[in-house]
């Protein structure tokens, strides 16, 4: 028997989950769950003979390090700031790691040791970052196996509602997690286009999104994600006029988000006393107040928008202009944001969602200029068994499998850009209808 840790059974981990227990007969792996909350992990994992759920708290070093030290493999679907604990177990008990977050700083600081004890530490295994890494990298290949010079990338990807289950005025329900949601641009955006480097704060980010078409689909809406700069030389494109990596969203959602963080409803810094705060106080905390008006005219006159708009509408949705109060204690505006949101902007039993990924590259060959369109529409089933779920969880199953059948040669610190990963994790997707089309103009 392989032994296979899973940290983290929440929205992310159904789908890895079922595939780890439907392959641990035939590749005899038996899996242990860890999550602080066992009623979860057994209402993911069944009765399976091959499971084993253990509750624990993750910080728990004398809890969390025996379980390390038993198992062949580690996956972590923790929340990003807890992958250090983990990432510095395994390198201590000489552990192959894997996980769909961002390499972040401090387990940079480990890249050297990492490579020195030959071990395995593919971080970015997920869907983005993931699955847009592995596709890109095999149609960058296959362009300049034949000849071809890129000379512009721009890669987008998001997580969405079905259009059969878009019934609300943002356009827009949780699939995952709702803390990242909130606090996703905060950083800005760096990126490059036409030679030059563009550089968007966290409120221009939604205020200037642009859109583009995805066949079938029709026009959605992106910002710029993060830096993208950073991926340049991952991709061997460091010279490139044109580079960009960005998020998708339905165009409903960006104006209204642009709105959000103009109130300053983000903000992850500082907290307020919420007991007998009524939601519209919290929202107009920036807001000199007319009382001669309505709680809508006060908010439309802010905003600088009529008080019948589409922001107005979105904004009364999440219950952001009633008089109810809050009492949630001590809370960031951030926090508060996320509470509004996982109640209000909630997936229903029989909703579906949707992932949709695309990459743009235009390249020339032969002297002639080519634009390339290569993308992928993925469903969900309903909301526990979501599109979310299956293109972050299914990448670090099959990748899981490929090590524990020593089917990969690398080691060291790595996000997956390497022919010897994307070729079987992308060929075995396309048995969950995970599949890329393309098209050539």
């Amino acid at each position: 028997m392989r032994n296979i840790l899973l940290f983290g059974a929440g929205k992310s981990a159904t789908c890895l989950i079922d595939y780890l227990v439907n392959n641990a007969p035939r590749q005899k792996w038996h899996v242990t769950v860890v999550d602080h909350d066992l009623m979860l992990i057994k209402a993911k994992t069944g009765k399976s003979y091959y499971v084993t759920p253990a509750a624990i708290d993750v910080k728990d070093q004398d809890a969390r390090q025996p379980l390390i030290a038993e198992a062949d493999l580690v996956i972590s679907l923790l929340p990003p700031a807890l992958h250090i604990l983990v990432a510095r177990d395994c390198l201590q008990f000489k552990k192959h790691l894997l996980t769909a977050s961002y390499i972040d700083p401090e387990v940079r600081k480990l890249e050297k040791e990492i490579e020195q004890a030959g071990l395995l530490f593919m971080y970015e295994m997920g869907l983005d970052p993931g699955i847009d890494h592995m596709s890109a990298m095999k149609v960058i290949h296959s362009i300049e196996k034949k000849g071809g010079l890129i000379y512009s990338f721009r890669s987008y990807c998001g997580g969405l509602i079905s259009p059969e289950s878009n019934d609300n005025a943002w356009q827009y329900k949780i699939s995952w997690n709702a803390r990242n949601i909130v606090l996703a641009g905060q950083a800005g955006a760096t990126y490059r286009d036409k030679g030059k480097v563009k550089e968007l704060s966290h409120e221009q980010l939604f205020d200037q999104s642009k859109t583009i078409q995805i066949p079938g689909l029709g026009k959605l809406a992106y910002y710029p994600n993060r830096d993208s700069l950073a991926y340049m030389s991952s991709y061997h494109l460091e010279n490139i006029p044109t580079f960009m990596r960005a998020t998708l969203r339905y165009p409903d959602f960006c104006e209204g988000w642009s709105a959000v963080i103009k109130l300053g409803l983000t903000d992850d810094t500082r907290k307020l006393q919420t007991d007998h705060l009524t939601y519209f106080k919290w929202a107009t905390q920036h807001v000199k107040v007319d009382k001669q008006l309505s709680n809508e005219e006060n908010m439309a006159q802010y905003l600088n928008v009529s008080s019948k708009s589409k922001i107005i509408r979105q904004l009364k949705y999440l219950g952001l202009l009633n008089g109810d109060v809050i009492n949630l204690g001590e809370q960031t505006n951030a926090a508060i944001l996320q509470h509004i949101m996982e109640a209000r902007l909630i997936m229903q039993p029989s909703d579906k969602d949707m992932i949709v990924m695309m990459h743009e590259i235009e390249f020339e060959r032969r002297n002639m200029a080519t634009r390339m369109h290569s993308y992928m529409i993925v469903q969900g089933e309903d909301s526990l068994r979501t599109a979310m779920a299956k293109t972050v969880g299914l990448p670090l199953g099959i990748m899981a499998k490929l090590m524990l059948q020593e089917k990969i040669t690398v080691t060291g610190l790595q996000i997956p850009t390497m022919p010897e990963v994307y070729n079987p994790v992308l060929k075995e997707l396309e048995e969950f209808d995970i599949r890329f089309e393309e098209s050539f103009e």
